[in-house]
């Protein structure tokens, strides 16, 4: 299929202008994913910069840093900035951090974490039990800086383009014939989410960070799927407004039938929060278009609002140990807590507490919580280290935390703040709550639409997901929409807060409605 039929494919919506070069810095050879042309006897060869003249030679390390510097290189941050007068897109900020979530949401195998690696260049696949299973089972954050061409000649969509977090400020235009550079505009964090149905929760921990939704749907599979329908449902529960639809693998099909399955898709976000969304057709695993996801990414989705003077807050969503096996002590590190920052502004020094912290049970079986106390010891987001971090991206903390309580994601679901200024640990909760009319996300035989969803019933086990926190919760007593809620772990939240609801359905958590905290019993820390 030629590439002059993806662009008739359907009609009416902005097409890329080509297929990014193979000598682009991002272009990685599908060998990865098993996707190789049997065609071509070698892959492709990366353009080498000046610091690689040839394979045989040695690195040059000046003229790396000259080319670098050159492009504009990635300057220091400031040390003591005015938080009050600075913006997610100030270059203070977005020259090292990413200032915008975008979660990218839809039914398994539809090319989630294909899309992030053709904008980011970033593999968001990276633990053993996933590469073996080709899926992604945890949160995947990729991180990607897209750029804007200062040449007026230069036209879009292909004047934008994406690259790695840790790309120079001014590179060169990498269009055929342009003596432009390019500007940073926007750095995005993608939240790149699982998409099978028994990793539902860890989904909805990803839908508490973002700011909008890149929605995949592939055309070569009837729409809507199970996951697509109960993914956006996640993000109508969560009222993010801004949705971008991804109409994937049209290289797998031709004209009549792409323009066919686009009206399927039109017919899905009809009275839904997706409605009027811009779709764009692509194919992830060749990059084509992916230069006009960019520039509807700056076009379309609004810098958020951020206050960086408020008391800060992190939601954790994973923690490790980054100690290796045998290190001497006097060389151990503390651990590292990685998440996104809701509110304010964390800089490397700040006095923070950790909530609810350790939880134990007294000799009397009553739960109690002893929050952790520490220092920042450093900051990064990916391979930029940070002197302060603000709302936006994954975030990782260095702590002086004792490794092992940071140790294959023990920290997750706690909240990081300033010390003294963290909401209350709550152990049960008084709830609003709304359900779905209908299950999503089960196939049923011979049901085009899924069974109802009936109410609450005293005694029930339910899984809410409070901020990153996944949870059981026992239903104490219902009245109309009012709830009260017993929680199996304690969880730092507060008032007004949005949880989602999930119940176990044939052996399985399905998202069920959502609700808002309205008041709930609180749990003094020990010291």
């Amino acid at each position: 299929m030629s590439y002059d039929d993806i662009e008739n494919a359907v009609p009416d919506i902005v097409i890329g202008s080509s297929v990014p070069e193979e000598d682009s810095e991002i272009y990685e050879h599908e060998v990865e994913s098993g996707a190789e042309d049997q065609d071509h006897e070698e892959a492709p060869k990366e353009k080498k910069s000046v610091a690689f003249a040839g394979l045989e030679d040695e690195f040059d390390e000046e003229a790396a840093r000259r080319e670098f510097e050159e492009g504009g290189g990635l300057p220091e941050q400031p040390e003591n900035p005015d938080f009050s007068q600075l913006t997610p897109l100030s270059h203070e900020i977005i020259n090292r951090q990413a200032t915008i979530n975008i979660g990218t949401i839809g039914h398994v195998a539809h090319g989630k974490s294909t899309v992030v690696r053709a904008i980011s260049g970033v593999q968001t696949v990276r633990f053993k039990d996933e590469l073996e299973r080709n899926i992604t089972i945890k949160l995947g954050y990729a991180n990607a800086k897209i750029y804007k061409c200062d040449n007026e000649a230069c036209e879009a969509p292909g004047c934008y383009r994406s690259f790695k977090s840790d790309k120079e400020i001014h590179p060169k235009c990498q269009q055929p014939g342009c003596e432009g550079r390019y500007t940073l505009v926007r750095h995005v964090s993608f939240v790149d989410c699982p998409g099978h149905d028994i990793l539902m929760s860890t989904m909805l921990s990803g839908a508490a960070v973002m700011d909008a939704a890149l929605l995949l749907v592939a055309g070569n599979e009837s729409c809507p799927q199970p996951q697509t329908s109960e993914h956006l449902a996640a993000i109508e529960i969560m009222k993010l407004k801004h949705v971008i639809i991804l109409q994937n693998k049209v290289d797998l099909m031709r004209e009549e039938s792409a323009s066919e399955h686009q009206k399927s898709i039109l017919s899905f976000i009809r009275g839904t929060i997706a409605d009027g969304a811009p779709i764009v057709p692509i194919s992830a695993q060749l990059k084509y278009n992916i230069d006009a996801v960019n520039q509807i990414i700056c076009d379309y989705i609004p810098v958020p609002p951020r206050d960086f003077t408020a008391s800060p807050r992190l939601i954790v969503i994973r923690s490790f140990d980054v100690n290796k096996p045998g290190a001497e002590i006097d060389d151990l590190k503390g651990g590292v807590a990685g998440g996104s920052i809701l509110n304010g502004v964390f800089k490397i020094g700040d006095e923070i507490e950790i909530r609810p912290g350790i939880v134990t049970k007294d000799d009397n079986g009553k739960i109690q919580c002893k929050p952790i106390f520490s220092n920042i010891v450093s900051l990064f987001a990916e391979h930029n280290d940070l002197k302060f971090a603000v709302p936006g991206g994954l975030i990782g903390v260095g702590t002086k935390v004792d490794p092992t309580l940071c140790r294959a994601d023990r920290l997750v679901g706690q909240v990081v703040g300033s010390k003294g200024n963290l909401p209350s640990i709550y152990t049960d909760i008084e709830i609003n709550f709304f359900l779905l009319r209908r299950l999503l996300g089960v196939k049923t035989e011979g049901a085009k639409q899924g069974a109802k969803v009936r109410n609450l019933e005293s005694g029930e086990v339910l899984m809410v997901n409070i901020g990153s926190t996944a949870t059981g919760a026992r239903v104490i007593a219902v009245k109309a929409d009012m709830a009260r809620l017993q929680l199996t772990s304690p969880a730092c939240t507060e008032v007004n807060e949005k949880i989602a609801l999930s119940r176990r359905i044939e052996k399985h958590w399905r998202l069920i409605g959502w609700a808002t905290i309205k008041k709930g019993t609180t749990l003094d820390p020990v010291a």
